[in-house]
């Protein structure tokens, strides 16, 4: 009992002190509580809508949940120009002339009260309320609020839809001209090399065969030719005439036309009409042709002995064979030269051919990898532009007013007596914990167990102080005086404030937009 009576006369010494920080506490609360102007507070309620198309038949490209699409409203909503804007236009707060900025942000936004909910299977709703000292005021600022939302929600999902839109549009583009980079890319190295690409190989390889069996016929063709040219000088040197001095000159001339003709069909083949040779050979074949005509036109001549006399025939006729000979030599051996010619160039292309085929095979690579990109992108492009269509006629997601802002009938704040109760609650307070904090920096000698704890000395007996009749009333006048200083001294203090400073009403209020408080 004893440590039960120190430590209740320490609270009835501190006592006076401690209701004086109490009741000044209470007094302002209770005095701002009953001062408040009533508070209206309106109500509107909003909720995201899915896209009104199925998605398995067309996709909105603006993918957001609901959820994040409202967080990032309300962040934008309460943005400091929006609710300085706000203010100023509609003059929302009491003494707003007198507030600065950052205090007419903060009272907006302790005004503003967002609340969201959503689940599982359950729409997502979102909830706001607006406190005003008026109830047009009230309705009016959230009105403002729902427009802003409203056309935040239709210019962002507008924007995200035609920016999608528009990067898919430029991604088109580019893989376009890229594609058409690599188009003349390939292009130009199979124009640079068309005699040597893969496709070609096989008509190269079976040119090559035609070409080499040719060239094995026409040296076979010219040793004939070489052979039966010796034998006819042998046989006219040993002679002196040919086996076919029996035949006439007609019909030699026929057999050489025959085998010209022979030798242009084999020579366009290998060679155009343009060029040389085939040139010669239809000019040969031409005179030799017009020298048949005019044999057969020239009427027989009865004295034809005085030109055989002129003329040996046997040594006409080698001559003439000897020169058809000559000439048909010449010409294989020109063709062999073009021949082996071809051959060197089909042989170059050939051994060009792997190199190149490794180059297309790259080039074709990096076409075929532009052309998957592009056909992506445009795929791509087709959805972005659907989902374009289907935002701009407002068909995909979308925040609904489901109850429009009302103005409220009769006042909802602020609740006095809750109001009272806290203020009375914190005086108490805050005047034990005045109490507690002086006797935790006081460290004088009081008790017998101070005289133990600090000293180390244990009294033998303690002598109280012992009050005569005289101090023990002066001490009850203190008192008396102290507690009827403190009644008259708080509400002097609270009226002088209201008064000279700053209306309790205004205080309070500015109070509770800084604790997010509005009772």
């Amino acid at each position: 009992m004893t440590t039960i009576h120190y430590y209740l006369s320490i609270v009835l010494r501190r006592l006076p002190l401690a209701l004086i920080v109490a009741g000044l506490i209470a007094g302002f609360t209770i005095t701002a509580a009953m001062t408040l102007p009533p508070a209206y507070v309106s109500q509107t309620r909003l909720v995201v809508e899915s896209s009104q198309i199925p998605g398995d038949l067309a996709e909105s490209t603006v993918q957001l949940p609901p959820e994040e699409q409202l967080q990032l409203f309300e962040t934008r909503l309460l943005t400091r120009n929006n609710l300085l804007d706000i203010a100023k236009r509609l003059n929302v707060l009491d003494g707003q002339e007198d507030m600065n900025p950052d205090e007419i942000v903060d009272a907006m936004r302790a005004r503003t009260k967002i609340k969201s909910s959503s689940g599982r299977n359950k729409a997502t709703l979102m909830t706001m309320t607006f406190e005003a000292s008026q109830a047009q005021k009230a309705a009016a600022v959230l009105n403002e609020y729902l427009t802003m939302i409203l056309q935040e929600d239709a210019q962002f999902r507008s924007d995200r839809a035609s920016q999608t839109q528009d990067f898919f549009q430029q991604e088109v583009t580019r893989l376009g001209a890229e594609l058409d980079i690599q188009s003349t890319r390939i292009l130009k190295f199979k124009s640079e090399n068309a005699d040597a690409l893969p496709e070609n190989q096989n008509y190269l390889r079976s040119q090559q065969s035609s070409l080499q069996e040719r060239q094995l016929q026409l040296d076979r063709e010219i040793t004939n030719l070489r052979e039966q040219r010796l034998r006819l000088e042998q046989m006219y040197k040993a002679t002196g005439r040919l086996d076919t001095t029996t035949r006439d000159l007609r019909s030699t001339e026929e057999v050489k036309l025959e085998e010209l003709k022979e030798d242009l069909a084999e020579a366009r083949l290998v060679f155009s009409e343009q060029h040389p040779t085939v040139k010669l050979l239809i000019a040969r074949i031409s005179q030799l042709e017009d020298t048949l005509r005019a044999k057969q036109d020239a009427p027989s001549a009865e004295d034809g002995s005085g030109a055989a006399e002129e003329v040996d025939p046997a040594r006409a006729m080698f001559d003439l064979q000897v020169g058809e000979i000559d000439t048909r030599m010449a010409l294989l051996e020109e063709q062999k030269t073009a021949i082996t010619a071809e051959l060197e160039k089909i042989t170059d292309g050939l051994s060009r051919t792997p190199a190149n085929a490794i180059a297309l095979a790259a080039l074709q690579r990096d076409y075929d990898n532009v052309q998957g990109q592009y056909n992506g992108a445009v795929a791509r492009l087709a959805k972005a532009s659907t989902g374009e269509r289907i935002e701009t006629l407002s068909r995909g997601q979308r925040v609904t007013v489901i109850e429009q802002p009302a103005v409220p009938s009769q006042p909802t704040k602020p609740n006095r007596l809750l109001l009272s109760a806290m203020g009375v609650a914190a005086g108490l307070g805050a005047g034990g914990a005045l109490i507690f904090l002086l006797e935790l920096l006081n460290t004088s000698v009081r008790r017998p167990e101070d005289l133990v704890n600090k000293l180390g000395i244990t009294p033998i007996v303690t002598i109280p102080y012992l009050r005569t009749r005289k101090q023990k009333a002066m001490r009850r006048m203190r008192l008396i005086m102290a507690i009827l200083l403190v009644c008259a001294l708080i509400p002097a203090m609270l009226y002088a404030v209201h008064t000279y400073y700053k209306p309790l009403d205004l205080i309070a209020d500015r109070i509770m937009d800084k604790v997010g408080f509005r009772g």
